[in-house]
């Protein structure tokens, strides 16, 4: 299983449902949930088979107007 996570600026719940939505029907392996509780708005991404692309995430993300960057550990 591989894991991301992402720092955004998704701050509203309404917004984040509907991004996992987006993401969920395009990427079918991956499966993700929002922490808007963490001051970095936390995107976490898991895929049980193959690879996450993060760039693609963040790409995607964009495309709806808003910012993520990998967080490190």
């Amino acid at each position: 299983m591989t894991v991301e996570v992402f720092k955004t600026n998704v701050n509203r719940r309404k917004y984040a449902k509907a991004l996992l939505a987006e993401i969920h029907e395009t990427f079918a392996d991956y499966r993700a949930n929002f922490d808007l509780d963490d001051c970095d708005n936390i995107l976490r991404v898991q895929c049980s088979s193959g690879t996450i692309c993060a760039n693609t995430m963040i790409l995607f993300l964009k495309r709806f107007g808003y910012r993520a960057e990998v967080l490190t550990d």
